[in-house]
């Protein structure tokens, strides 16, 4: 229940307090004083858009306050989201001159969507036009739904998480049957590269030796005769020149006719020994060098490659083939090799995967139904039942001849089930039935929407309803049954109405007034609780007669003594 309202610097209004009561809380006044700016200050509390110009003039922000009733059941839906000690839920907006706004929930800054949320619990609104509301799809579903009882909320969650998870199957499907298209394609390309790696087999670090044995091979010729050239000067074939081993060998001799005399002299003979022994291993390995030709030259550690200059080059053109096709090294070609390894045997199980997501999908979809059929059953219970209800209301709203129905049709699952629903009415006899938003006229989609909501609140959590100027297009007879009907809504929660019948007003168990003064700079309106003398002569002026109508007077007292 709504207890208190405050409003500050909101349009006409500078100061106003609102303290409310149960059951039916109207609020009257002149055309023009300002009533519907109230109810533009419960918007802002219910998280709407603050409109351009909304700030008092002079003033530098508007503010908006309303202290709620807190029962144990609100507490425990809204959990962590309010102190345990919290004796009520304060909701609170500020909007500054140049439009930016901020939300507060029991003195705490919050985010205008949780306000939103909060006050959407606790306070249901109705303007001028928000009847119009009831002729839409979604909200006769709502108020359907609302009516099937506690458990209608687990099967709309479980539908909603039916349908998600049927949502991500499909997505999941869809990119397997992708990948299952693509998998021969993909999968022979994958096969031919590795057939090409496969049948070189490279090895990490054979590119770097083929490069020196091929620049061996290319110079072999020079080689050879460098180290023939060599082995000639160390010991010629000929004999006709001394080579280098003759020379050490006669110094050698030489040196050894004096061994034994000077130790010194006995080192360097030594010396002079070994050199000639190097000499002579030397000239030998030169002239081995020459003789075991090509095969010792390439000095190839490479399996299956002949040590021939033709051999090498053309193991290199593979290996550079491959280099350039996989990034620029043998390891990286190799690491290519692994990763197509893997991703054959990926693509070898999407065949596997796809007949899986096809089970899993069949199943949830299944689910889904199930979820779907749940939420029908409930809702076909609901619906008969409604319409009987909302019969009686309309009879006792001057409609007593008016059809009214919830038919129930089928669509396409969705997170809501696979129902629509189209609340319909035949408002005179003799004339079809049709669709609400096509049959009823302003008037009679006032006493619909009370109708509907009486049928409705029985079932619904109790709420504080605001209907602002819902009675326009209405009177005589038809509006003392709509004040009936607003007072029974009041008799089961809070009703706060804006209205301009005396017929609704007699019926208030608290009664404010709007009155604007034109004489202040600004103009200024202020809120006022009226007591009963107050109460009288507010119905004298909404009868249309002076003050001092003795006759309106006595209308006025008449009908607050049937109230």
């Amino acid at each position: 229940m709504l207890q208190e309202l405050r409003v500050e610097n909101l349009l006409l209004i500078e100061q106003a307090q609102l303290r409310l009561s149960a059951g039916l809380n109207v609020i009257t006044g002149e055309t023009g004083a300002g009533k519907t700016v109230l109810a533009h200050a419960l918007d802002l509390l219910l998280g709407g858009r603050a409109r351009p110009g909304i700030v008092r003039p002079g003033a530098a922000e508007a503010y908006v306050e309303g202290s709620f009733e807190l029962s144990d059941e609100l507490r425990e839906r809204l959990g962590e989201r309010i102190s345990p000690d919290a004796q009520e839920i304060v909701l609170a907006r500020r909007v500054s001159v140049d439009g930016r706004t901020r939300a507060y929930l029991n003195g705490r800054s919050a985010a205008v969507a949780e306000l939103r949320d909060i006050g959407g619990q606790l306070l249901s609104f109705y303007g001028q036009h928000e009847h119009r509301k009831l002729t839409l799809a979604g909200a006769q579903l709502q108020i359907l739904d609302g009516l099937c009882g506690p458990g209608q909320a687990e099967r709309l969650a479980a539908c909603a998480r039916a349908f998600r998870r049927s949502r991500e199957l499909e997505a999941s499907l869809e990119g397997l049957r992708q990948l299952s298209s693509q998998r021969e394609r993909e999968a022979g390309l994958l096969e031919f590269e590795l057939e090409e790696i496969d049948a070189l087999e490279p090895d990490p670090g054979e590119y770097e030796q083929l490069i020196g044995a091929r620049e061996r091979l290319r110079r072999s010729d020079a080689l050879r005769a460098a180290a023939g050239a060599g082995a000639e000067a160390l010991s010629p074939d000929s004999g006709e020149l001394p080579g280098v081993t003759q020379l050490l060998g006669e110094a050698t001799a030489q040196l050894q006719t004096l061994a034994g005399i000077d130790p010194e002299l006995d080192r360097l003979a030594e010396r002079l020994g070994v050199a000639l022994i190097e000499a002579q291993d030397l000239g030998g390995e030169l002239r081995g060098y020459c003789e075991r030709g090509l095969e010792v030259l390439a000095d190839l550690d490479v399996a299956g490659v002949e040590p021939t200059l033709e051999a090498v080059e053309e193991r290199l053109r593979g290996l550079e083939r491959l280099i350039r096709k996989h990034g620029g090294s043998i390891a990286s070609v190799l690491e290519y090799a692994a990763r197509a390894r893997a991703r054959l045997e990926e693509l070898g199980g999407a065949e596997v995967a796809l007949a899986g997501a096809v089970g899993e999908l069949q199943q949830a979809r299944g689910e889904l139904a199930a979820a779907a059929a749940a939420l029908r059953e409930a809702r076909t219970a609901a619906a008969a039942g409604f319409a009987a209800a909302v019969g009686e209301q309309l009879s006792a709203l001057a409609m007593g001849d008016a059809g009214f129905e919830a038919i129930l049709g089928e669509t396409e699952a969705g997170p809501a089930g696979a129902d629509s629903v189209e609340f319909t009415i035949a408002p005179n006899p003799g004339v079809p039935s049709g669709p609400l938003r096509e049959i009823a006229s302003g008037g009679e989609l006032s006493r619909v929407m009370l109708a509907i909501m009486s049928a409705a609140s029985a079932a619904a959590q109790p709420t504080t309803l605001v209907f602002d100027e819902v009675d326009a297009g209405i009177g005589g007879r038809t509006a003392n049954a709509v004040g009936a009907r607003l007072r029974e809504l009041g008799d089961r929660g809070q009703v706060l109405c804006i209205t301009h019948l005396p017929q609704i007003a007699s019926l208030a168990a608290r009664h404010f007034s709007i009155v604007k003064d034109t004489d202040a700079e600004p103009t200024r309106t202020s809120v006022l609780e009226l007591d009963e003398r107050e109460v009288v002569s507010e119905l004298v002026r909404m009868l249309g007669a002076d003050g001092d109508d003795t006759t309106a007077r006595r209308h006025a007292r008449d009908l607050r003594r049937a109230a």
